[in-house]
This record gives structure tokens, C-alpha cells and sequence, in this order.
């Protein structure tokens, strides 16, 4: 089910963490990822997560996304998957995690979610951005920090995902000068707060619930940026229940107008989004930039 030599590795990988003793009892094929090939590892003992790509197709991903989960992880809240392992083999690059085994979504799942998402946020940084890039998706992600998050939404968020847009032809000089006012309007849009540690791709295929209806973060885009962009992008698709939102704002509330900011939070996506996969996300961006 994977290549041999992928086998092998991960083999001597669990060997070394959990003992000579292990054997891959089954490799089956999980659902859910379009970036890369995803398999669940059996063992005679516990359950592994395994996915893996070509190394030279997104270089250093599993990499900055062991690193995301650690610093996610760090921060004591929401439950992270254990990084067992990431590296390469021949030509593929790989990493190992452990299994989460799913359970039902409850009433008290949503609210115990927000409560430690909030929780999440309050951990703080000097800086906005982080000491390392990492992607979205599969595209990279600029994390060069800076001292205010006008700035740095703006130069690592806003324009590093603009120009590509323009250079496809997705975006027009009208669009370009709509994103020219908005960027002076900023600093009247957003509040002044603390970076917070942000998940930084937080939608409805991002998190899962375990067999104790705890909710866990998996495939991180992790940064130090304004805690609304987390929020926002939980709301592009459909947004989650509102007993998450509710116990979110009781734990830790966001200034007024939080509502009004969403739109702007969600550009960034949005660009993310065109660039993945063309002119079916264009309209959306024309629409909230049109406004400026």
C-alpha cells in the first residue's frame, strides 16, 4: 500500500520509539487529504497516522508542520496529535503521527472547543508572524515578523498572495487599487491587541473530534497574528456551531465589531483559495475589497 521503502522507514522509526518488539500488523488508506497520500499504521499495540509525498514537491511541509504541531501542542489547550517522527526516504518525505481514533460531536464538544481555542489565543508573542515559514495548503506562507499586525497582514498575508492572483490574471488594476484603500483604512478596522498563537487554517476539515469528544487540531499553518483570523476562517465555510462562538467570547471576548472584521480576515483565505483553485473564489474577493 506504500512504497517499500517508506515501509521500512517507518518500521525502523516506531522500533526506535517504542521497541524492537513492533510490527505493522496493517497499512490502510485514510480519507480526507488532497495534498498528500495518507495511510493508518497498525501495530500490535497502538495506531499510527502516516502521510507522506515526492520531496521535492513541497519542500521542508512535514518539517514546518512538525514544527507547528509541537508549538501548538506547547500551549497545553486543544488536544494535538504526538509527532512521532518526519523525515525522508529515497525520494518521498514523510510524517508520522499518532492515530486520533474519532467520536461523536456533542453539544459540550463545541463549547468545550471554544472555550480552549480561546485559551489557545491568550498564548502570546513579541512579535506578529513566527521565526520560520511554513504553507497553507500547499502553498508557502510567510511568517517574517513584524512589530504591528497592519504591517504584517498586509506584507506577508495580503500582497504575498495578491501578486500571484495578478499575475494569473485573476485580479484586475481596479482590485489592486481597492486593496490600495483598504490597506490605509486598516489600522481604523482592526484593533490593537497582543499577537496570539493562531492555528492559521482553521476550518471544518482542520479539527477532529477524538473517542472522548474532545476537539483536536490537526494540519497547522501556525503563527503569531490577530486571534480573529482563526474565528474568520472558522466561519468561510458555513462557520461552526454558535455555542462555540458563545463560550469563545466568555472566555476571552474580542473588541466590538469583531462581526463587521470578518470579511477582512478572510481576504487572506480567500487569496489563498484563488490561487489553489481559480475564478470561482474571485467574486468573493472583488465583493469585500470592492467596498474600500
Amino acid at each position: 500500500m506504500i512504497p517499500e521503502i517508506l515501509h521500512s522507514e517507518v518500521l525502523q522509526t516506531l522500533k526506535s520509539e517504542i521497541g524492537n518488539q513492533v510490527k505493522i500488523i496493517s497499512v490502510s488508506p485514510v480519507s480526507g487529504g488532497d495534498i498528500n497520500q495518507a495511510f493508518k499504521i497498525q501495530t500490535q499495540k497502538d495506531a499510527f497516522f502516516l502521510k507522506y509525498n515526492f520531496a521535492n514537491r513541497f519542500p521542508g511541509m512535514f518539517q514546518t508542520e512538525h514544527l507547528g504541531l509541537d508549538l501548538l501542542a506547547g500551549s497545553k489547550t486543544l488536544r494535538i496529535p504526538k509527532v512521532i517522527s518526519n523525515g525522508e526516504a529515497d525520494k518521498y518525505s514523510w510524517l508520522l503521527l499518532e492515530f486520533i481514533e474519532q467520536g461523536a460531536v456533542t453539544h459540550k464538544f463545541w463549547e468545550d472547543f471554544g472555550t480552549m481555542l480561546a485559551d489557545l489565543h491568550q498564548n502570546t508573542n513579541d512579535l506578529f508572524g513566527l521565526d520560520h515559514n511554513n504553507y497553507i495548503g500547499s502553498l508557502h506562507q510567510s511568517n517574517r515578523q513584524h512589530v504591528n499586525w497592519f504591517d504584517f497582514f498586509i506584507e506577508e498575508r495580503l500582497q504575498k498572495q495578491l501578486k500571484p492572483t495578478y499575475d494569473k490574471g485573476l485580479a484586475d488594476k481596479k482590485t489592486i487599487t481597492h486593496f490600495e484603500n483598504l490597506y490605509k483604512a486598516l489600522p481604523d478596522i482592526f484593533p490593537t491587541e497582543n499577537p496570539s498563537l493562531l492555528h492559521g487554517d482553521l476550518w471544518s476539515g482542520n479539527f477532529l473530534c477524538d473517542d472522548k469528544s474532545r476537539a483536536c487540531l490537526v494540519d497547522p499553518a501556525a503563527y503569531y497574528g490577530f486571534r480573529e483570523m482563526d474565528i474568520a476562517m472558522s466561519k468561510l465555510f458555513g462557520g461552526f456551531s454558535s455555542s462555540f462562538y458563545e463560550t469563545y467570547n466568555q472566555t476571552f471576548p474580542m473588541a466590538p465589531g469583531w462581526q463587521q472584521r470578518i470579511d477582512i480576515c478572510n481576504l487572506y483565505p480567500l487569496l489563498v483559495h484563488v490561487n489553489l483553485f481559480g475564478w470561482s473564489y474571485v467574486g468573493s474577493v472583488k465583493s469585500i475589497v470592492g467596498r474600500y
